[in-house]
């Protein structure tokens, strides 16, 4: 069996101040480097060593990995970058804070944007819209490494993570809409070589 680990970002500056980020591309606030540091560090305790790295192009995401490399000793292990990856596009949202959202649109249409998972705001994505990208380069890039035996680690955003997590867990719309992916917490799958999911763990700090 191989691990595939996922891992939301940490806390970037427009999380702080509660606001609609998607493909913007704010950096970490103190904290949030503080988490990836931790994750690192639990990695690094359970004795995690990977083959490769995958994330999403923007900045929180690059960052985090930068900072779970150090502490593991990994810092040349190779990484690929792909906009696949990358967080659910909030669209007219982005760069809203949530109130303000709330003032314009009125609080049941942004909840329903929020939370259902087919109803995109203007402009952007849906969590259906971002599995349908997120899940075929997961199964044509990652999955076949998998495999393969190599272990894997994905540092990618609480939107994206959300669609691998469906799929991995057999989750329904439902139940997805529901689950709250933390920063910094690694989320550890054990997977055979028929591609199936052995075991899941997370590792508290």
């Amino acid at each position: 069996m191989a691990s595939l680990v996922l891992i939301r970002h940490g806390q970037s500056q427009w999380n702080e101040k509660n606001i609609f980020t998607g493909w913007k591309d704010p950096d970490l606030t103190e904290l949030g480097e503080k988490e990836a540091v931790e994750a690192g560090i639990t990695l690094k305790k359970y004795g995690y060593k990977f083959d490769l790295m995958f994330t999403s192009v923007l900045l929180r995401a690059k960052r985090t990995v930068k900072l779970i490399l150090e502490q593991i000793d990994q810092k040349d292990l190779k990484t690929i970058e792909n906009q696949a990856l990358n967080e659910r596009d909030y669209g007219d949202l982005s760069g809203l804070n949530k109130d303000e959202a709330r003032e314009k649109w009125g609080k049941d249409q942004v909840q329903a944007w929020r939370r259902s998972f087919d109803t995109p705001p203007p402009g952007g994505e849906s969590l259906k819209n971002t599995a349908e990208r997120v899940l075929p380069y997961f199964r044509e890039n990652i999955m076949p490494l998998v495999k393969k035996n190599q272990e894997i680690i994905v540092v990618a955003h609480g939107n994206s993570l959300r669609a691998l997590v469906m799929h991995l867990d057999h989750l329904s719309p439902d139940e997805v809409v529901r689950l709250e992916i933390p920063t910094g917490l690694p989320i550890c799958y054990q997977i055979s070589s028929q591609g199936k999911v052995q075991n899941k763990i997370l590792l508290e700090n």
